[in-house]
């Protein structure tokens, strides 16, 4: 993994490194809060080695040097710690009070450091004191004695203990930058572990790791879609409009050479958007003049009735189990040259229909007289009816709608229409996060203006050449003017 990935992983999962390092930062307060005080008191002991001659100093402070670390030794030990216990009657004993004490020699000095650390600081400075008393003492009868009979080392008191005012341990800001340093560290460790074990498909990079087909189209993601599906027409200048006009162009320049007649369109999953992709991208393609139809092929679940709001009851299964001709369900959407096929009444057996020779045959027949035939299928891997009609169709376009599906979802779908045999066009992914701060924001266009005297108000919005939604019928029946039935004759094809 490159650099540029961890930082990319972290700018992503920010806030779960924020939360981590929040956390264990809390724990480093609580614990800190609830460390006892603890308070610490220093005596400093000088050894010097007595001389009558400057080259017996100089030998002596040689000496003195070299028996600093033995002396710090013997400083916690039981033979001055004992009489300590004694002479201030403590409730402890000598191993336990060498705990407290800690002996340090400065580099290259005859100094001796004696640092007692105790909860009570009266105690922590009489004890310091007491134990650099019973040390002189003890290293005045452990060294030899002069010729004189005279102590050969002889220990002053640099520095008496005092009494300390604030508390040496816990060391509040120490603690807290410990604690935010591992905080840190570990909220980097859980980002990076999260993304490693993340398997949806977030990007367009999780895309390309998984296959080699074009990603034609990235749609940013709109909550109000549910509410107004039909977008080219609601919101013609909305980011996901921009999107599917993209995706139109580059549909446009696939396969030159053999331009595809009919495309399945289908996801992985449900909820991923295929149908309002496959309705947009129709209304699109139809905007540039070409003769489009739509076909609701999703058997199961079919939405594209409600959609447009237009009766759905009369459609595909009606045409395929040979009770109504194409010509006769065929409804086009206003003045415009789309036409929509709805999917009519819910099969018993929706796969087997839509693999019968009677589906080839339809499907054949609306290539020969649209420019572009779009079928909107289910979903590939909860049912096989999208690998069946990808078979007979040209080809397939994949919708993968962003952090919902896993990756390995996406692979058995690939998998699915490579073993269909179906040409996979490529890939759309939809209810991508908008990108914040971009140098175009188009829904600002239709956002709500204030002007000079407060007042709110909402610029209109260009509306898409379609009438008013056809209200449902309680008897839904083909067109039976002599007319009309002539006019979508000629355009199916039929003399």
């Amino acid at each position: 993994m490159e650099l540029r990935q961890y930082f990319d992983i972290l700018r992503r999962r920010w806030l779960s490194l924020v939360i981590t390092a929040l956390l264990i930062l809390a724990v480093a307060s609580l614990i800190t809060l609830a460390m006892p005080k603890r308070y610490t008191a220093t005596t400093s002991l000088f050894f010097a080695v007595a001389g009558e001659s400057v080259s017996d100093l100089a030998q002596g402070s040689t000496f003195a040097e070299r028996q600093m670390s033995s002396y710090a030794e013997v400083a916690t030990s039981p033979m001055v710690l004992e009489p300590v216990v004694q002479r201030l009657d403590l409730d402890t004993t000598a191993t336990e009070l060498a705990k407290s004490v800690e002996a340090t020699v400065p580099v290259d000095t005859v100094i001796l450091d004696i640092a007692v650390t105790d909860p009570d600081p009266v105690e922590a400075a009489e004890i310091a004191n007491a134990v650099g008393a019973e040390l002189s003492t003890l290293a005045g009868r452990l060294s030899p004695e002069r010729q004189d009979g005279t102590k050969a080392v002889q220990v002053t008191t640099v520095t008496t203990a005092q009494v300390p005012n604030e508390p040496s341990s816990p060391k509040i800001p120490f603690n807290l930058a410990v604690g935010l340093m591992i905080g840190l560290l570990c909220g980097i460790g859980v980002a990076v572990l999260r993304s490693v074990l993340d398997t949806k498909v977030r990007s367009e990079a999780d895309i390309r790791e998984l296959t080699k087909s074009a990603i034609l189209g990235v749609v940013t993601y709109d909550a109000g879609v549910p509410q107004h599906p039909v977008i080219l027409r609601d919101e013609p200048l909305a980011a996901p409009s921009e999107a599917v006009r993209r995706l139109r162009t580059n549909l446009q320049f696939i396969d030159v050479a053999n331009r595809p007649k009919s495309i399945v369109i289908t996801s992985s999953i449900p909820g991923e958007g295929k149908s309002t992709i496959a309705l947009n991208l129709a209304v699109s393609l139809a905007d540039t003049g070409a003769r489009i139809i739509l076909l609701d092929a999703d058997l199961r679940r079919p939405s594209m009735a409600n959609y447009v709001g237009i009766e759905g009851g009369v459609g595909l299964t009606t045409v395929l189990i040979g009770r109504a001709d194409v010509a006769d369900v065929v409804q086009p959407l206003g003045s415009t040259t789309l036409d929509l096929l709805p999917a009519g009444q819910i099969p018993p057996n929706p796969s087997e229909l839509l693999g019968s020779s009677a589906m080839a045959t339809l499907l054949a027949r609306l290539e020969g007289a649209y420019d572009m035939v779009l079928l909107d299928s289910a979903p590939l891997l909860p049912v096989t009816d999208a690998a069946v009609l990808s078979n007979l169709a040209s080809g397939a376009l994949l919708v993968v709608s962003a952090d919902q599906i896993h990756r390995a979802q996406l692979q058995q779908t690939l998998r699915s229409l490579e073993n269909a045999g179906a040409h996979l066009y490529g890939i759309v992914m939809n209810k991508v996060d908008k990108v914040k701060g971009g140098p175009y924001t188009y829904h600002d266009r239709y956002a709500p203006v204030e002007n000079r005297k407060g007042r709110v108000a909402v610029p209109s919005k260009p509306q898409w050449d379609q009438p008013q939604p056809v209200k449902r019928k309680k008897k839904p029946a083909p067109p039976t003017h002599p007319k009309q039935r002539a006019s979508r004759s000629r355009r199916i094809g039929v003399s």
